[in-house]
């Protein structure tokens, strides 16, 4: 097969398969967005908290030995 014939092919069986995808609609799309959103926010504020009392816990400890 020629390089012409080949990127025929992939191209018509690309086709062939996003005719079988089953698309999200919009409300799937936007609660899946907000929900994204919302736990990524919570990670972030846990990950914040966290950051700021392993920050406190490891400034005593130098208070201690220093």
């Amino acid at each position: 097969m020629s390089v012409k014939e080949n990127v025929v092919r992939y191209w018509a069986e690309t086709q062939l398969e996003l005719k079988k995808v089953a698309w999200p609609t919009r409300e799937e799309v936007l609660g899946s967005t907000m929900a994204t959103i919302v736990i990524s926010s919570m990670v972030a504020f846990f990950i914040w908290v966290a950051d700021i009392g392993i920050s406190r816990a490891v400034i005593a400890m130098f208070k201690v030995l220093g």
